[in-house]
């Protein structure tokens, strides 16, 4: 073990403690459960993904030890619980690690990363999953969850052959949604057609190879920051954001558009 390890391992087990302690004498850690932690663990796994997009490594530092936090703090409640222990986690994920890398720990060769997450699967498989489709969150935001979906049928081999076909989908998708909302049929139908929509479109970003829940994000991102910018000029006009017309709001939104595009 080099001295870099050896404070790795101290620095984890004074982390431990810490949180230990504060299970044993905080007032509100005393009173969490894992259910009461699921928002959380969700929020801080998406503040991770904010320091990512960001490329801010300093604030994905810190999210990345605020995330920790949490496993640390289900592996401690599991301990008391007698339902598992951290060492059971990692023992458990270090083991399902070498297990699914024979070609890292075992004599299995590959030709690429595409090989390797057949294998992946192949391997999920043998664990007595029933579906190639376990494993998929059903807690995943609708448009990711989608996507991994998708992406585990095409690994055995439930996929277009080429995109010309995945785009044609979204077409026919589209009119089949324009032609119930004409036809004033339920709104549970149209809500249906919708949802083929999308999902037909998560298939095209697929094969595009982009990710949609990404993709997505990053939109609306640029949409609230257009948006703040008609609030500035609003402020700085002394105009009522309410009063202004469409068209004055929409003048502002090209403005700073075309201002991006230049840069």
């Amino acid at each position: 073990m080099t001295e870099k390890d050896k404070v790795l391992a101290e620095k984890f087990i004074e982390f431990v403690n810490i949180v230990k302690k504060l299970r044993l004498e905080c007032p509100w850690d005393k009173e969490q459960t894992h259910e009461s932690l699921r928002r959380c663990l969700l929020e801080e796994s998406y503040e991770v993904l904010e320091a990512i997009d960001n490329n801010d490594m300093t604030e994905l530092r810190k999210e990345l030890g605020d995330l920790m936090l949490q496993v640390v703090f289900h592996g401690i409640m599991g301990e008391e619980s007698s339902a598992f222990d951290l060492v059971n986690v990692l023992d458990s994920e270090s083991k399902k690690l070498i297990y699914r890398h024979p070609h890292v720990f075992g004599d299995v060769k590959v030709t690429g990363s595409d090989e390797v997450l057949t294998n992946w699967e192949k391997l999920k498989q043998n664990e007595g999953r029933n579906s190639v489709l376990d494993g998929v969150p059903k807690e995943l935001p609708a448009l990711f969850r989608a996507y991994r979906v998708q992406e585990k049928a095409a690994k055995v081999g439930f996929d277009w052959k080429d995109v010309k076909p995945v785009y044609a989908k979204i077409l026919e998708e589209i009119s089949e949604l324009k032609e119930n909302i004409e036809n004033s049929t339920s709104q549970e139908k149209i809500e249906d057609e919708f949802g083929d929509v999308l999902f037909s479109i998560v298939n095209y970003a697929r094969f595009i190879k982009i990710n949609p829940e990404d993709a997505l994000r990053k939109t609306i991102e640029k949409f609230i920051f257009r948006f703040q910018k008609i609030e500035e000029y609003a402020k700085e006009n002394n105009l009522v954001l309410e009063n202004m017309t469409l068209e004055e709001m929409d003048e502002v939104w090209v403005r700073v558009k075309n201002i991006n595009r230049e840069k």
